[in-house]
C-alpha cells in the first residue's frame, strides 16, 4: 500500500482540549444511542407483529429479523469505501437517511390494508415491506457506524481512538438495552402506526445532533485500500473479538431457560447485571486501552470474561449464575475498543473507515453465528455447555491477542 504524504495542514489537531473532546464524545453516543434505539424498537415488535398480524411462523422471525444482520455484514465494505473516500460525515448522513426510509417501509407494513393481511397471497406484501425495512436498516447501521467511527478518529486524533470505541460501544448496548422496552411500551399504550412513525422520524434527531460535530477534511492519499486487504491485516484482531462475543450471545440468547432448567428465581436479573457492569467499566476506565496499550487491556478482561463464564458454567446458585453474568459484563466491556486500538494502528490514517468495517465485519460475523452454534451444543437441557463454550472462546481469544502482542 503507497501512499502520498499527508499535507499536515489539513490533519486534525491531536490534541484537542479535555472539554471539547468529551462534548465530541458526547455528541457521538448520542448518536449512536438514537439508531441503536432505532433497532431495539424494531426487534423487541416485529417478532410479535409477523406472529399475530400476519399469522407467519417462526422460520419467517428468523428470516426477516435475520435479513438486517446480513445486510450490515454485506455492506461493511461499502461503508468503509465512502468512509475513506468521501469522509466519514458523508457516510453517516447515508446511514441516516437509509435509516429514515427503513422507518417509512415499517410504517407501510403496519398500515398494508386488511386483504393484505387475511388473503394469504397478498399476505406478503406487508412480508416484503418487513423485509425491505430490515435490509435498509441493516444498510444504514453499517454506515452510520463506520461513518461515526472514521469521524471520531479525525476529531480526537490519534492517542484517543480508543476512547471513541469505548463511547461507540455504550452507545449500541445502552440504545438496545432502552429500544426493547421502549417500543413495547409504545405499541401497547398508542400502537404499531405511531411506533414506527417514531422510528422513522428518529434519524431527523440523529442529523440535528450530527451538525453539532466539526467537519474534518480528508487525508490526501494516492491509494484507497481494499476491503479484503483490510481483512487481511486486522483479521487476528477481529477473530479475537468474534470468539470473545460468543459469552454475551450465550447470555442473551440462553441464561433464561438456563434459570428455569435449575429452578432458579429473577433471571432477568442477569442480563442487567451483565449491562450494568459493562456500562460502569467502560464509564471508570475509558482511557485504559489508550493508557495502558490494547493487548494489555484486552488480555485483562479476557481473564475476566473466562471467569465469570467459568462462574455461570459451575451452576452452583442463582445468585451466583448473576455475579457470573456481572463479571462476564466487566471482561467484556473494554474488549471491543481494545483489539479495535490494536487494528487501526496497523492502517494509514487515510484507510481507517476500511480497517474499521472489517473489524467490524467480525463482530457482525461472530454474533450471527454464536446462538445456532451454542444451541447445537446445548441440545434440549445441556444449557451449562454454552457457557463451557463461552469461556473455552475467550481462552482461545486470549492466544490469538497473546500473536498480537508479540514483536
Amino acid at each position: 500500500m503507497t501512499t502520498s504524504a499527508i499535507d499536515p495542514s489539513i490533519i486534525p489537531n491531536t490534541k484537542p482540549s479535555q472539554r471539547s473532546t468529551g462534548f465530541h464524545l458526547g455528541t457521538i453516543f448520542s448518536m449512536v444511542f438514537l439508531e441503536f434505539l432505532i433497532m431495539g424498537i424494531s426487534i423487541a415488535v416485529l417478532p410479535v407483529f409477523i406472529h399475530t398480524t400476519l399469522h407467519l411462523g417462526n422460520h419467517w422471525v428468523g428470516i426477516i429479523i435475520g435479513a438486517q444482520y446480513i445486510t450490515t455484514l454485506a455492506t461493511r465494505q461499502f461503508a468503509g469505501r465512502t468512509a475513506d473516500h468521501s469522509g466519514g460525515r458523508r457516510s453517516v448522513i447515508i446511514g441516516i437517511a437509509v435509516t429514515s426510509f427503513s422507518g417509512i417501509f415499517l410504517l407501510l407494513a403496519a398500515n398494508t390494508p386488511g386483504f393484505a393481511v387475511n388473503i394469504p397471497g397478498l399476505r406478503f406484501l406487508s412480508v416484503s415491506l418487513l423485509l425491505a425495512a430490515r435490509i435498509l436498516l441493516g444498510t444504514g447501521e453499517s454506515f452510520l457506524i463506520v461513518g461515526i467511527f472514521t469521524w471520531g478518529f479525525a476529531i480526537v486524533g490519534p492517542v484517543r481512538t480508543g476512547k471513541v470505541m469505548v463511547w461507540n460501544g455504550m452507545g449500541m448496548y445502552a440504545g438496545m438495552a432502552c429500544g426493547a422496552p421502549a417500543g413495547i411500551f409504545l405499541q401497547s399504550h398508542f400502537g404499531s402506526t405511531v411506533l414506527f412513525a417514531i422510528a422513522a422520524a428518529l434519524p431527523a434527531l440523529i442529523y440535528v445532533i450530527m451538525i453539532l460535530l466539526p467537519a474534518i477534511p480528508l487525508p490526501k492519499a494516492v491509494t484507497r485500500m481494499p476491503f479484503y486487504k483490510a481483512v487481511g491485516l486486522v483479521w487476528t484482531s477481529g477473530v479475537a473479538l468474534a470468539l470473545a462475543s460468543i459469552s454475551f450471545s450465550g447470555i442473551a440468547s440462553f441464561i433464561s431457560l438456563y434459570f428455569i432448567q435449575q429452578h432458579w428465581q429473577n433471571g432477568s436479573f442477569a442480563l442487567t447485571a451483565f449491562g450494568v457492569c459493562y456500562i460502569a467499566v467502560r464509564l471508570i476506565f475509558s482511557d485504559a486501552p489508550d493508557k495502558f496499550g490494547g493487548a494489555k487491556v484486552a488480555l485483562i478482561c479476557l481473564v475476566i470474561e473466562v471467569a465469570g463464564q467459568t462462574l455461570i458454567w459451575s451452576g452452583i446458585s442463582g445468585i451466583l449464575t448473576i455475579a457470573g453474568a456481572a463479571v462476564t459484563g466487566a471482561g467484556m466491556s473494554l474488549i471491543f475498543p481494545s483489539l479495535g486500538q490494536l487494528a487501526i494502528k496497523k492502517v494509514e490514517p487515510s484507510n481507517r473507515g476500511m480497517a474499521i468495517a472489517a473489524y467490524n465485519a467480525f463482530f457482525d460475523l461472530g454474533m450471527g453465528l454464536t446462538a445456532p452454534l451454542a444451541g447445537l451444543l446445548a441440545g434440549r437441557s445441556h444449557y451449562d455447555h454454552v457457557y463451557l463454550f463461552g469461556a473455552v472462546a475467550a481462552m482461545i481469544s486470549a492466544i490469538f491477542v497473546l500473536r498480537e502482542r508479540a514483536p
